[in-house]
């Protein structure tokens, strides 16, 4: 690792900032596409069994 010397704290906290926000929008879509599928397969079902 580089010696950042007297920035070193503030690029490792930007970087574990931005790790953290990369974390969580990941889960966030990986949530939404669930929901998303689970809503297109209710939609599908009801398609089905009306005809």
């Amino acid at each position: 690792m580089p010696d950042l010397g007297k920035y070193a704290d503030t690029v490792l906290s930007a970087y574990g900032l931005s790790a953290l926000l990369l974390l969580g929008l990941l889960v966030m879509t990986l949530r939404r596409g669930a929901k998303v599928r689970a809503e297109l397969a209710a939609v599908e079902q009801r398609v089905k069994s009306n005809g």
